[in-house]
C-alpha cells in the first residue's frame, strides 16, 4: 500500500495529507473547490479549544432545542420540516447520551494531545497562522450557567486540562477590554487561537514543495473499490478521470456521508450549520477595544478570536436546517448585537459574514479508522472541533493506514518502510 488518496483538503485533509507524506506514502489531494479550506475550514471561530471539549449529547441540549425552535436568533435552531436524515441522527443523538462522560473525557484527550501536533507542524514548515497564545476564557452572567461549567471542569480536569476558575475582576485583568455584567468565568491558559484558513493554506503549499499531489476543482463521482485497491473517477474542468490507490482517506466534512455508502460503509454525518463575522478593526479605537484574549460566551454560544491586530472574529450558533449554506441575516444579527453590547468601542460596520456546515456524528465524536473494506480509512465528522482535534487524529490514521500496509507488505510497502528494510 503506497499510493493514498485524500477526499478533501479542508483543516482534516490536509493534515491528514502532512501525516501519511512524513511516512512515506505517496499522496494525491482531491477537492472540488479551486483552493484549499474554502468551506467550513475557512472562517471558523479560530479557537484550538481544548476547553470547550464538552459534548453536546444532554437532555439539556434537547430541551433548549425545543424551547428555540421558533425563535430564528436562537443559538440552536432546528428547522422542524421532516426530514428522515435529521430525526434518525437525532435519535441516535439522544441513544449516545449515556456515554456523555466518556466521550467528553476522551475529547479533552484528543485535543490536548492535537495541540502539539499544530504547533510543531508550523513550526517544522516555518509559516505563521496569526496565533495567538493568550488562553481562552469562559465567561458567564449568572450561578446557574457557572455551577454547571465547575461540573464540567471535573470532567476536563480528568481528561488532563488545568482550567483556573476566576473572579469578574480577575477577568478585567485577563483582558482589559471586557465590560458588561460578569459573574464569574473559567480561564485555560494552554489554549489558543489561529486563522484556520491561513493554517491550511500555508501546510497545503509545504506538502506540494514535498511531493502531495492536489488535484483541486475536482468533483469526485466515483469510487470502486476491489482487492488491489480504490478506482476514483472525478471531473475536473469538463474532462472525466480515473485513477487506481492501494488506499483512500476520507476528509470530506459534510459529503463524506454520501461517499462513504458508495465504499459499503455508514457514516450518519449530518451537517450543522454555524455562522461567524470578521470584524475588520480599521481604526485605532476598535483595534484598543477590541479583546486580545479569546472568549467564550456558554449562554450565547459565541466565541471571539483575535487574527492580528487588524482582525475580529466572532462565531456562534448552531442550525440543523440540513445542506443549506444560505448566510441568514436574522442569525448574523445575533453576533454583531453580541459585539456592540460587550465592546461598544469596536465599530462593526465593516463585518463580513460567513456560514459553514459543521460535519457531526450522532455521538459528537470524530470517526477516525478502517472502514469495513480494505484500504479505506476515516477522519471525518469533528463537528465545532476540527480545528481544535485534527491535527490528533490526522496522527492516528496515518498510523493506522501505516500499520495496514506493514501487514500487507508482501504485496506494497510504503517508500518509509522500504528505506527502513
Amino acid at each position: 500500500m503506497r499510493k493514498i488518496a485524500v477526499i478533501g483538503a479542508g483543516v482534516t485533509g490536509i493534515t491528514t495529507a502532512y501525516a501519511l507524506m512524513n511516512r512515506g506514502f505517496e499522496v494525491t489531494v482531491f477537492d472540488r473547490n479551486r483552493y484549499a479550506a474554502m468551506e467550513t475550514s475557512f472562517a471558523n471561530g479560530g479557537q484550538l479549544s481544548a476547553s470547550n471539549a464538552e459534548v453536546w449529547t444532554q437532555w439539556s441540549t434537547i430541551l433548549k432545542g425545543m424551547k428555540w425552535m421558533f425563535s430564528p436568533g436562537a443559538p440552536l435552531l432546528v428547522n422542524p420540516k421532516p426530514s428522515w436524515h435529521k430525526y434518525s441522527w437525532m435519535a441516535e443523538f439522544m441513544a449516545s447520551i449515556p456515554q456523555y462522560r466518556r466521550n467528553t473525557i476522551e475529547t479533552v484527550r484528543l485535543a490536548i494531545a492535537a495541540r502539539e501536533h499544530l504547533k510543531e507542524n508550523a513550526r517544522r514548515e516555518g509559516f505563521a497562522f496569526d496565533c495567538e497564545q493568550r488562553g481562552i476564557l469562559h465567561v458567564y452572567d449568572n450561578k446557574k450557567d457557572y455551577d454547571h461549567a465547575t461540573k464540567v471542569n471535573a470532567l476536563l480536569a480528568e481528561g488532563g486540562l488545568e482550567r483556573e476558575a476566576v473572579t469578574p475582576d480577575d477577568m478585567r485583568a485577563i483582558d482589559p477590554a471586557m465590560s458588561g455584567d460578569l459573574y464569574g468565568g473559567y480561564y485555560t491558559k494552554s489554549d489558543f487561537t489561529g486563522d484556520i484558513h491561513s493554517y491550511s493554506r500555508e501546510l497545503g503549499n509545504a506538502c506540494a514543495r514535498r511531493g502531495v499531489r492536489f488535484e483541486y476543482g475536482s468533483s469526485v463521482e466515483t469510487l470502486d473499490h476491489s482487492d488491489d485497491g480504490v478506482r476514483i473517477g472525478w471531473t475536473a474542468r469538463g474532462v472525466r478521470q480515473q485513477t487506481e490507490f492501494d488506499g483512500i482517506v476520507m476528509c470530506a466534512g459534510v459529503g463524506s456521508r454520501g461517499l462513504a455508502a458508495k465504499l459499503g460503509d455508514r457514516v450518519n454525518i449530518y451537517p450543522v450549520k454555524g455562522y461567524s463575522i470578521t470584524v475588520n478593526l480599521n481604526d485605532d479605537d476598535s483595534r484598543a477595544a477590541a479583546p486580545w484574549v479569546s472568549l467564550l460566551d456558554d449562554k450565547a454560544k459565541v466565541v471571539t478570536s483575535r487574527l492580528g491586530p487588524d482582525r475580529l472574529r466572532i462565531a456562534g450558533t448552531a442550525e440543523f436546517n440540513g445542506y443549506n449554506k444560505d448566510i441568514r441575516d436574522d442569525r448574523i444579527a445575533p453576533l454583531v448585537k453580541w459585539c456592540e453590547t460587550l465592546f461598544p468601542g469596536v465599530c462593526t460596520e465593516h463585518a463580513v459574514p460567513w456560514a459553514g456546515l459543521r460535519p457531526m456524528m450522532p455521538n459528537m465524536m470524530p470517526k477516525v479508522g478502517a472502514g469495513k473494506k480494505s484500504g479505506v480509512f476515516y477522519n471525518t465528522g469533528h463537528g465545532h472541533l476540527g480545528w481544535t482535534l485534527s491535527a490528533a487524529t490526522a496522527e492516528i490514521v496515518a498510523d493506522t493506514v501505516l500499520a495496514s500496509a506493514e501487514a500487507k507488505a508482501g504485496k506494497f510497502v510504503p517508500v518509509a518502510v522500504q528505506k527502513a528494510a
